[in-house]
């Protein structure tokens, strides 16, 4: 279930872009100006509007950290914004003075490349804000930018409909002419890197003028050659299709149309989700935030949308659910347990005599598990040896239960093999619970748990879709 849960009527002109940050969302328009909200209510900063662009400003994206915003305009410059003064710290001018249609920053914010109307692209480093290298793609202009999950090549897309690939010396890997026709308007790779044998693998999303939206797997072997493959054509659409984003776990794909629509997909498996109509006008961008399950979508209409991803899982506050009984819950759904719960569950064992003394000492669901002799013993003070035994035997059986309720295996942690409760996806495509993956890239030198080799990178991105997923089973069982 999707909800609308706000409109930003701030701009008076199209809404070209929005990118959002961890706590900040950022949107341009043709009126010049670039917009900054707290994504916690939506309201606008002191700092906001932005202004110093001299003509109409079509993208913006936010450095890793948030600290930083990138802006791109016809007056042929880059600007960068501080986020924490709203000032400007640099402006870059793009070689031949040639409008800037699309800007992207690497996901490690070392690099940023912007393309131009006349088919250039610049290479700066970020940091430093010096230009490294140039190229141009003859007889177009360039309209899309997105890096790759591990920074290390971007591609671009063109009003000529090609899609190119190119590393950060501006070598060019692969073409792929004719991706849409008409002309590409939007790309994006998605979060997650896919390694299996002697093949690296990258998603990509692409629209066009042909109305239709595609999602591409980009592979690379162990070569280093470069290979492109059309996986899906997705037409829920009726007319151009001029904006697209994954969703920060790569589950979940959105994208705007001339139709005036936005459409939700589920992205692995290329089937539409939800179709939002509440803009009046061509939906000409569309974000994702990296936190919580919020788009931003923003429309010739001159506003900018917000909606909320219903999870299906709140409100419960990890309680038991009423009239759940032991024989439904799992080890992990224990972790979960209130101390209420746990008194509940004593007394449904037989063992109510113990209530006030586990309430005593605060004994939640998470503590009930970590029982030993000793602790019952020594802490809790429970004499009889025989009552001690029977408590540990229906531990014991709690867990047990875990192992054969039901748990789907996707819900499970490759490392723990526990109900994951904060999912993200690591560089090998896999998902993991943060805090074992965050140890075990600490303490095996960034191999992958799953398949022994190295991480490319050791970013974890939020799986937000899994999440939900979690909580819907969980609220089920």
């Amino acid at each position: 279930m999707t909800s609308l849960i706000c409109t930003l009527q701030d701009h008076r002109d199209d809404v070209n872009w929005c990118a959002f940050s961890a706590k900040l969302l950022a949107t341009c328009s043709g009126d010049k100006t670039l917009r900054i909200y707290n994504t916690r209510d939506f309201s606008e900063l002191p700092f906001s509007p932005l202004s110093g662009h001299g003509y109409s400003i079509h993208c913006c994206c936010f450095s890793a950290c948030g600290q930083f915003l990138a802006s791109c305009s016809t007056d042929a410059t880059t600007v960068v914004w501080s986020m924490v003064t709203g000032e400007i710290e640099a402006v870059m001018e793009h070689p031949g003075r040639s409008p800037v249609r699309i800007c992207a920053l690497s996901p490690d914010s070392v690099h940023l490349v912007s393309g131009a109307s006349d088919g250039t692209l610049a290479l700066w480093d970020f940091p430093s804000k010096q230009l490294r290298r140039t190229c141009a793609v003859n007889d177009t202009t360039m309209v899309a930018c997105s890096f790759s999950p591990c920074g290390q090549v971007f591609m671009t897309g063109s009003t000529y409909g090609d899609l190119r690939l190119w590393d950060l010396d501006m070598n060019q890997l692969h073409a792929e002419k004719n991706a849409h026709d008409l002309g590409v308007t939007c790309c994006a790779f998605a979060p997650d890197i896919l390694s299996g044998g002697q093949v690296v693998q990258f998603r990509l999303a692409s629209c066009g003028q042909d109305s239709h939206l595609k999602i591409w797997a980009i592979n690379k072997f162990s070569s280093g050659v470069y290979k492109m493959q059309l996986l899906h054509t997705l037409t829920g659409q009726s007319a151009p299709v001029l904006s697209c984003a994954y969703s920060s776990d790569g589950q979940l794909l959105v994208s705007g149309s001339v139709d005036k629509t936005v459409t939700v997909y589920d992205a692995k498996n290329a089937v539409l989700l939800y179709t939002l109509n509440q803009h009046e006008r061509y939906v000409t961008a569309c974000a994702f935030s990296p936190t919580s399950p919020l788009i931003a979508t923003g429309s010739m209409d001159k506003t900018v949308n917000i909606w909320r991803l219903e999870d299906g899982c709140s409100g419960h506050g990890g309680k038991s659910l009423p009239g759940r009984t032991s024989s439904g819950r799992s080890k992990l759904l224990v972790t979960d347990w209130s101390e209420e719960d746990v008194s509940e569950w004593l007394a449904e064992e037989g063992l109510g005599g113990l209530v006030d003394k586990f309430r005593a000492n605060n004994i939640d669901g998470t503590e009930l598990l970590s029982l030993t002799k000793e602790t019952l013993a020594s802490e809790l003070l429970i004499e009889s040896i025989g009552l001690r035994s029977k408590l540990l035997r229906k531990v014991e059986e709690l867990k047990s239960e875990s192992v054969c309720s039901g748990i789907p295996d996707e819900f499970l942690c490759p490392i723990t093999r526990e109900l994951m409760k904060e999912p993200v996806i690591a560089a090998d495509g896999y998902s993991y619970e943060r805090e074992a993956i965050e140890s075990w890239i600490n303490t095996k030198n960034r191999s992958s748990p799953m398949t022994n080799l190295p991480l490319l990178t050791t970013l974890l991105t939020p799986n937000h879709t899994l999440r939900m997923a979690i909580g819907r089973w969980k609220t089920s069982h």
